[in-house]
């Protein structure tokens, strides 16, 4: 049968000699034959124009030679990738793809999910330019950009959950998705101490330097309240996916369709613990089970004794109290 998402044909079993497809009429000679049918795909790229560096310049001379395949939506101003994925749905592109960081995907997939049904009526891509790309490394995308593409014209799509954040802004409820990652405390308030111009010129090294900054704090606790129980740390992390911080496996037993939220919780984050933890992660990409609790959960609320930021993708997204949830098999992904 005619399968609209992956545009193929297929005919192992009999049919009638005459059938249409969009108005156009197939005659079957040979009922065991079977047929490709490539319709082209309406493809939207979402992509900051005045992306700085080397990859970023190299994207814009490829892009030169795929325009004629797509519909490009440069973005004008920071958070307007999520203004152009609602936008894209309404104009009924059927892939849209965020091409940058994680947190150009996140804009896009939020987007995606302003949008009516925007999760039903488009699918998501991602043509890899961010400093890390952990998403991209999860769903195993190559990171060249030209490799990426090819994944994404062939078109395996893989339907995958999404977590959801209900928190308080100025005052005002807030509701936003996550893909890959979360995290309240430590890793939150170096990204918001990143120097985003320094970034563009060492890349990775910049969070470690915001980091060093964020450990000479005071350390809010954090509690975690999830399926009845209740335990604080000073860093919460949680995963939909394995990896975090590009490919450490923070989140072993994690899985993009299972239903579930891995939460990681640190009860320190001091220089002691972090030299303790810090083997482990850069030599084998994992955390000492001894130095962290966690817990596997579809909902739970992070509170605090005093302010303490969040992240979502890598992105500073705001303060606690927030509420996260699972929205399971939620979104459709192009993998390899």
């Amino acid at each position: 049968m005619f399968d609209a998402h992956h545009a193929r044909l297929d005919l192992f079993s009999p049919l009638p000699r005459l059938f249409k497809i969009k108005n156009v009429t197939f005659n079957i000679l040979d009922y065991r034959l079977k047929i490709k049918i490539i319709l082209r795909v309406r493809t939207c790229v979402i992509f900051n124009p005045a992306a700085r560096g080397d990859k970023a310049r190299h994207f814009r001379k490829w892009l030169n030679g795929v325009a004629f395949e797509c519909t490009l939506k440069p973005t004008t101003q920071a958070g307007e990738a999520r203004r152009l994925g609602t936008e894209a749905v309404a104009e009924h592109f059927d892939l849209i793809i965020a091409a940058g960081g994680d947190g150009t995907v996140n804009e896009v997939l939020n987007g995606l999910g302003d949008a009516p049904n925007g999760f039903e009526r488009a699918r998501l891509g991602v043509l890899p330019l961010g400093t890390v790309n952990v998403f991209a490394r999860e769903i195993g995308l190559p990171l060249k950009v030209a490799e990426a593409w090819k994944v994404l014209q062939r078109g395996t799509e893989r339907l995958i959950d999404v977590p959801m954040v209900e928190f308080s802004s100025n005052g005002v409820s807030s509701r936003r998705y996550f893909i890959q990652l979360a995290g309240a405390g430590l890793d939150a308030r170096a990204i918001e101490l990143v120097n985003w111009k320094h970034k563009k010129r060492v890349g990775p090294l910049a969070y470690v330097i915001a980091g060093l900054r964020a450990l000479r704090e005071k350390h809010p606790r954090i509690s975690v309240r999830a399926d009845g129980q209740e335990f604080s740390g000073q860093l919460v992390l949680t995963g939909n996916g394995r990896y975090y911080g590009g490919s450490f496996a923070v989140f072993p037993s994690a899985d993009l369709a299972d239903g579930w939220m891995d939460v990681c919780c640190l009860p320190r984050t001091n220089f002691s613990t972090l030299l303790k933890i810090a083997p482990g992660v850069l030599f084998r990409g994992l955390l000492p089970e001894g130095q962290v609790r966690r817990v596997r959960t579809k909902k739970f609320e992070l509170t605090a004794e005093s302010q303490a930021a969040f992240e979502l993708d890598g992105e500073w997204v705001g303060h606690l109290p927030a509420t996260f949830s699972m929205s399971p098999q939620k979104v459709r992904v192009i993998a390899p």
